[in-house]
């Protein structure tokens, strides 16, 4: 089992502490299954350039400080590119903290990491260019809510008060309808943002966000694209069980 990274020095009282759905991320990422489909996709080799690694709402920043701290043994090579977006500024501050302590913990033991390029605040990816991401992974507020919490972005005050807290607790699960709108959004920019030919992507959904109906939708955007489920949370009923599915252009060559 790889060691997961610490998030002790997070104030979680703004920004999403890892639960159960962060920690089925790194199991299925970590699992023979998809590491194998990993390295398959993306072995090393001289026309083969570095993957670029995109977390999509890092939140504390332990599955990006993760996938970054292990990329050698998880994608097989130790030349993987890291970045995360988030529209939380404490989130994107929290995530570049884990992912240091990590590397420092790392570099202590002669041990090699991923490159960390840095978090971006942002709203999903429209601030990255399109075909640039490799592998996407969105752990999303997929919460049923009766609306969507408005997006901070732009305010620039270090201090919160209480209610300034909840509402950026609020956009780390509160998804809308069904829990799917802001996963919806994320899902129709998959085709442009993800690079040709190796994109994939692994996104995070529980059962109260129709996954059946959320795959049925994907495999109708045509040839060239599969989904599957790759991961989930063994429980047998109600709103919280969760899954992994993988997202992935099928034109690889």
């Amino acid at each position: 089992m790889l060691p997961t990274p610490s998030t002790s020095h997070v104030a979680f009282e703004r920004i999403y502490e890892p639960a159960e759905d962060s920690y089925l991320l790194l199991d299925t990422l970590s699992s023979e299954n998809e590491k194998l489909f990993l390295q398959n996709r993306f072995r090393a080799a001289s026309h083969s350039p570095s993957p670029l690694v995109l977390e999509v709402g890092t939140g504390s920043g332990v599955v990006l400080s993760f996938l970054n701290a292990h990329s050698e043994v998880i994608l097989g090579r130790p030349d993987v590119l890291t970045i995360g977006i988030d529209v939380n500024k404490f989130a994107c501050k929290a995530t570049e903290q884990t992912v240091i302590v990590a590397q420092q913990e790392l570099t202590a033991q002669n041990l090699s990491h991923g490159f960390y390029v840095g978090n971006v605040l942002g709203d999903l990816t429209s601030s990255l260019k399109a075909g640039e991401v490799d592998i996407l992974v969105f752990n999303p507020p997929y919460v049923p809510s009766p609306e969507l919490p408005s997006l901070p972005l732009g305010e620039d005050s270090t201090q919160t008060s209480f209610e300034d807290d909840s509402r950026l607790l609020a956009l780390s699960y509160a998804g809308g309808v069904d829990g799917m709108e802001t996963t919806e959004r994320l899902l129709a920019s998959l085709p442009e943002i993800l690079s040709q030919q190796r994109g994939c992507a692994y996104i995070l959904l529980c059962a109260q966000n129709k996954p059946d109906k959320v795959k049925d939708g994907i495999k109708r955007w045509g040839a060239g694209w599969a989904v599957e489920t790759v991961g989930t949370s063994g429980k047998t009923g109600g709103w919280e069980k969760l899954q992994i599915v993988r997202v992935w252009r099928t034109d690889v060559k």
